[in-house]
């Protein structure tokens, strides 16, 4: 076990002579995370439900899963690095009490004001909550071979949530009701909190409390208006000031963040962590890969229904061996980091979901379970757990406990604002091929699953850029078991 890593922690600490089981703390804050991804994708299957019962139109139901985006990408650098400074642990709280009370509000909405509202205040609850996941893991278990372990099991479980979400939408929106999508939140969210409030221990932050509020406010702002402008474009197209002009303006709003912050005396960011090779390397390689995984599931949803007609609830039990695949690699990797070069790892599994996706390319109207989905899907989705298990540990280690929050928050903002844009560049393409697929005289379903290929092909593309940037990581010496 690394030695150092006991020393920081226990110094951490020392004030508190009883601490909680590590099992405990990895149970608890892998059960935050899993609620957090399980809602990215849940609500998308209630979306046809949710218009007819509240009357929702298009602009509507482009907000409810907006609202949430949104504020879950423009508050994660803040929110992490509040956790430094006044806590993990209490942040944590705070942001699993406010995701669970307004996810009952939004199971409970009468009017569509309503639903946004709480979907807007249960994407500040997981931006506050997603980053203190991994910087209570990364505090509480020492570097080395422990805390890949621990890495690798809330990464299993947060790409577990995100593929579940389809799942879980179908079984209650078919079964149930689409409130149920929202409600379920609300029972595991307090069992979690019961149990945070018995195995974390509340410190306090290990820096100066004085928080930078022109960083705050100005790196918020330039997240969100360019996580919307990027949103827009899907709609919109690459020329239209309904998504140009916000995007434009975020990133004006973040290069003047980061002159702001080369001036202040206690930054929310303080750049001095960009060059650090690990976390500028990790962040790259998540931004890039990020754009690929998100739309690897979109894709595959939709092909599934829309060109194979299966139900939503037969979609998401298509996606069982997928998650099973993420899952397992996640687990490997980090078993695999105490034998093995991490780069080695996560290039071999890059380069496995590589091979995956231009295999998935090759589908057909004319497509099955066993010879179209069932073995791309476990390639690409195995790649993607050797991937990132040891790229998120790289850019954890190395880093100041005081820090950690903030870089959980840097690398959490890179995978969503990543996702995000594949998902833009490849709908774009998609529906270009379509559109162009369609008046060439092809039927319905050839034309979709010509352009749903083509998005295959190109996220493979972005899957190779990010495999090729893991050689910008320093030398991972393999850890001792």
């Amino acid at each position: 076990m690394n030695h150092a890593g006991t020393v920081r922690e226990h110094t951490d600490r020392s004030e508190h002579k009883c601490l909680p089981p590590a099992w405990a703390v990895l149970t608890v804050v892998c059960g935050g995370q899993f609620l957090i991804t399980l809602d990215v994708s849940v609500v998308n299957v209630a979306l046809p439900a949710l218009r007819s019962d509240l009357g929702l139109g298009e602009t509507g139901l482009q907000w409810v899963v907006n609202a949430y985006t949104l504020t879950f990408a423009g508050f994660l650098l803040l929110a992490g690095r509040v956790a430094d400074l006044f806590g993990r642990e209490r942040t944590f709280l705070i942001g699993l009490g406010l995701f669970t009370v307004s996810s009952l509000a939004g199971g409970l909405a009468q009017d569509p004001w309503m639903l946004i509202a709480a979907r807007t205040l249960q994407g500040l609850g997981a931006s506050v909550l997603a980053p203190t996941t991994l910087s209570i893991l990364t505090t509480s278990f020492p570097e080395g071979a422990e805390r890949s372990r621990a890495i690798g099991t809330w990464t299993a479980v947060g790409a577990g949530g995100g593929a579940a979400g389809g799942l879980v939408g179908g079984v209650l929106t078919d079964y149930l009701s689409w409130r149920w999508v929202l409600l379920v939140n609300v029972p595991i969210g307090t069992l979690l909190l019961a149990g945070a409030a018995l195995c974390l221990t509340v410190n306090r932050g290990g820096l100066a409390r004085r928080l930078d509020v022109s960083g705050s406010v100005l790196v918020t702002a330039g997240v969100a208006s360019l996580a919307y402008g990027i949103a827009e474009i899907a709609s919109h197209g690459w020329s239209s000031g309904r998504s140009l002009l916000p995007a434009v303006a975020g990133l004006v709003v973040l290069a003047l963040f980061g002159l702001v912050e080369s001036r202040a005396p206690e930054p929310l960011i303080p750049l001095r962590l960009f060059r650090i090779r690990s976390v500028s390397a990790a962040n790259a390689v998540l931004l890039t890969a990020g754009a690929a995984t998100l739309a690897n599931w979109y894709f595959l949803s939709l092909y599934m229904q829309n060109v194979l007609h299966y139900s939503p609830l037969r979609t998401g039990l298509s996606f069982i061996p997928h998650t099973m695949s993420v899952i397992a690699g996640s687990k490997l990797s980090a078993r695999l980091m105490s034998h093995v070069d991490a780069r080695l790892i996560g290039a071999a599994g890059g380069l496995c979901a590589v091979c995956g996706m231009l295999w998935q390319s090759t589908l057909t109207p004319q497509g099955t379970f066993l010879g179209t989905l069932l073995g791309p899907g476990i390639l690409t989705l195995f790649g993607a757990g050797l991937l990132m298990t040891p790229i998120t540990t790289a850019a954890t280690s190395g880093v100041q406990m005081a820090e950690q929050g903030v870089v959980s928050g840097l690398l959490n903002t890179s995978s969503q604002l990543g996702g995000a844009l594949g998902l833009t560049i490849l709908v774009t393409a998609s529906a270009d091929r379509i559109s162009a697929h369609t008046g060439a005289g092809g039927n319905a379903e050839e034309a979709l699953a010509s352009g749903y290929s083509l998005a295959f092909l190109i996220g493979a593309v972005f899957l190779l850029a990010a495999t090729s940037l893991i050689a910008l990581l320093p030398k991972q010496v393999p850890q001792e078991a």
